[in-house]
């Protein structure tokens, strides 16, 4: 099978595995007081949580699906694969509430889905595979640790909502893409000096900081608003670091000339669906409860 194809399933996998992870996790955010958000407590709720636990071990799957689509392909292909997961996601919460998919909701999940293959297939990434120093590293550290801390510093500023779950959902996305650059590196090392290589570079251990990082941002994200807000802000601020990162850090590059109008097309196809999906009713749990915004004080 064709590596770039192989990479691909493997990135849909773990879209499907992060959409089931991050419906688990909101499940398991509606029952943390507000009083808890941002802090050590929420963690340990969390914890004992059975579907936050469960969340967890789907969401590490996902992590070893897209270790092995990057270690087949391109960052620049696996990571805007995984938009897939905002249509999954809401699709999975849909059948967890056992509500049917409002007027629309397909319509823009396959909007979301054809925009995607469009962009991706007159795009066609190729992967840079150039070697990064230590200074580039710092930039890029500096660079997303800057953005992290703004989205978090204006979450927190913000009352619990829509904008301040959007934040929260961006801070984390900025993460996640860079854990997806760290473990690029990683798998580099894994498959030039084996399970030593892996163990001795610093990326291993960014990259599990950094994931770490993103599932506290992501777990405050779910608290903070309904999940219509806080996914796509998650999986296109994702999508958008990652292709930034793998142009910058490794010289992913991309098909120009009359390629990017149909990318350009696709992109357009995607933000329309991704806006639609956005724009959806929401779902009702299975206790008659709506995943609507409000900023009222609930029990522990």
């Amino acid at each position: 099978m064709e590596a770039s194809l192989l990479s691909a399933l493997f990135a849909v996998a773990a879209a499907v595995a992060n959409a089931a992870g991050t419906v688990l996790q909101r499940v398991a955010a509606r029952t943390v007081p507000t009083k808890d958000a941002f802090s050590p407590r929420l963690v340990r709720r969390l914890v004992r949580d059975r579907a936050w636990l469960a969340g967890i071990g789907v969401i590490v799957a996902a992590a070893v699906f897209q270790a092995l689509a990057l270690a087949w392909g391109a960052m620049s292909l696996v990571q805007p694969i995984l938009v897939l997961e905002l249509p999954l996601a809401l699709v999975i919460a849909r059948v967890f509430a056992g509500t049917p998919m409002p007027a629309g909701g397909w319509t823009a999940a396959l909007l979301t889905g054809v925009g995607l293959a469009l962009a991706l297939s007159a795009a066609a990434p190729v992967e840079g595979g150039r070697g990064v120093s230590g200074a580039v590293w710092t930039v890029a550290l500096l660079a997303v640790g800057a953005g992290v801390g703004g989205c978090t510093a204006l979450a927190l500023r913000r009352p619990r909502g829509k904008a301040r779950a959007a934040l929260f959902g961006s801070a984390s996305a900025l993460c996640y893409g860079l854990t997806a650059a760290l473990m690029n590196a990683a798998i580099a090392a894994l498959a030039d000096a084996g399970v030593r290589g892996l163990a001795t570079t610093w990326q291993t251990y960014a990259c599990a900081a950094a994931g770490g990082c993103a599932l506290f941002l992501l777990a405050n994200a779910m608290e903070s608003g309904p999940l219509f807000v806080s996914q796509p802000a998650l999986t296109l601020g994702e999508a958008a670091a990652s292709l930034a990162l793998g142009a910058v850090l490794y010289g992913d590059s991309l098909r120009t000339g009359w390629w990017i109008a149909p990318q350009a097309a696709g992109a357009a196809l995607t933000a329309w669906g991704v806006v639609l999906l956005a724009g959806l009713p929401a779902a009702t749990t299975p206790s008659g409860e709506t995943d609507t915004d409000t900023d009222a004080e609930r029990v522990p």
